[in-house]
């Protein structure tokens, strides 16, 4: 399992990819179970009212937080080159320059 995380702004967004062997939540809208490579995480966008107040830098701003969206990959290395743009993609519907987001990708080691 990998968690990859975007970071900028004194803020952050992680999502895990699960990996061959590994069993990714299964949920309304999971991929099938024919994908070895599981990628999930949360999608945001910014509203004039309500959700929840995230200080990115010097902004404050209101996000709405969509159902994570769960997406199959037949390799590695696809999977996490589209999980470094979901997560770059989130931080630029904020205004944020997808060149500002650093993105870094953690090994999970099982317990």
């Amino acid at each position: 399992m990998l968690f990859i995380r975007g970071t900028t702004g004194g803020t952050g967004l992680t999502g895990t990819l699960y990996e061959p062997g590994e069993d990714p939540p299964s949920f309304r809208g999971a991929p099938d179970e024919g994908s070895p490579y599981v990628w999930v995480c949360d999608a945001f966008y910014e509203v004039e009212s309500g959700g929840q107040v995230q200080a990115i830098g010097d902004r404050e701003l209101r996000v709405a937080f969509e159902s994570p969206m769960p997406r199959g990959f037949e390799t590695r290395e696809t999977a996490i080159e589209a999980a470094k743009d979901h997560v770059r993609t989130q931080f630029a519907r904020l205004g944020v320059e997808e060149a500002a987001v650093e993105v870094t990708v953690l090994q999970v080691e099982e317990a």
